[in-house]
């Protein structure tokens, strides 16, 4: 049974008791290794998800699961500490419940990064990637269920979940810093398990770069609010099959905490030309 639009104004309002009369206009929800940012998040409010009306733990490792609000780069931002994966056990509502908690509260804009692994044999682990559309073709969608008007409408359109304007921000970004930037296409699997290597090759063929386990409801649930959405992946790992070698959490882990330098300054540089 999915969740009523009365339960999603019962967390915005606790919410909004903590926070007075602040807006965050951005909500990020920041993958393995960005977690960090929210630390800089100046004049800081910080939320445990378990305090929040029908919100759920974040139990995935280096994963804070906790909100804060306040002001990144200039910019009034919500930053997700963690989020919450379908393989936790959660009902794909839930791993986007927040998403529309934060439109309830103002947001506008979405930036959403992960680790992937990385499917494109033309490209290295390490590399940052432009997402610019995803495939979801396991399982259901987060929309499923009673339609919530009040967000968005029963048959939403997805051709552009990845704003094009915001791509091209992140492009410009990217060149100016100096960080090389590929782009290209997500591939959802519901995991825990990584894909094999047979199912990494039936991402390559359906014309998928990178295959993960998070980013595509969320990026749903956000488009069919009407919300804006930049999406980045670091491609922490060459998938399954790709090398003759088994993939491990401590390899992505230790990726993500390599490539922080660069993905976190060009998240912050997208961040600060909004």
């Amino acid at each position: 049974m999915g969740h009523t639009f009365a339960q999603y104004q019962e967390s915005a309002d606790y919410l909004r008791t903590r926070l007075g009369s602040f807006v965050p206009k951005v909500l990020m929800i920041l993958g393995s290794g960005l977690g960090f940012l929210g630390d800089e998040v100046e004049d800081a409010v910080a939320v445990s998800y378990p305090d929040i009306p029908h919100f759920k733990p974040s139990t995935a490792p280096g994963h804070k699961g906790r909100l804060v609000f306040g002001t990144l780069r200039g910019r009034p931002v919500a930053v997700m500490q963690g989020r919450m994966h379908h393989y936790e056990g959660y009902s794909y509502e839930e791993v986007a419940y927040a998403v529309r908690v934060l439109r309830l509260l103002g947001a506008e804009t979405l930036i959403v990064t992960n680790a992937a692994g990385c499917v494109n044999t033309a490209w290295s682990a390490g590399d940052l990637m432009l997402i610019t559309d995803h495939i979801k073709i396991f399982m259901e969608s987060p929309l499923r269920g009673p339609n919530l008007d009040q967000f968005g409408p029963r048959f939403p359109d997805a051709s552009h979940l990845y704003t094009p304007r915001l791509q091209d921000l992140a492009r410009e970004r990217a060149q100016a810093l100096g960080v090389p930037l590929r782009q290209g296409v997500y591939m959802y699997f519901p995991g825990p398990q990584y894909e094999t290597p047979a199912e990494v090759h039936l991402a390559r063929t359906l014309g998928a770069d990178a295959v993960g386990m998070s980013t595509a409801p969320e990026v749903i649930v956000a488009g069919h609010a009407g919300m804006e959405v930049l999406g980045l992946t670091l491609l922490s790992n060459m998938a399954a099959g790709i090398l003759d070698q088994p993939l491990s959490e401590e390899e992505v882990l230790t990726a993500a905490e390599a490539a922080k330098g660069k993905f976190s300054a060009l998240v912050l540089a997208c961040l600060e030309a909004l």
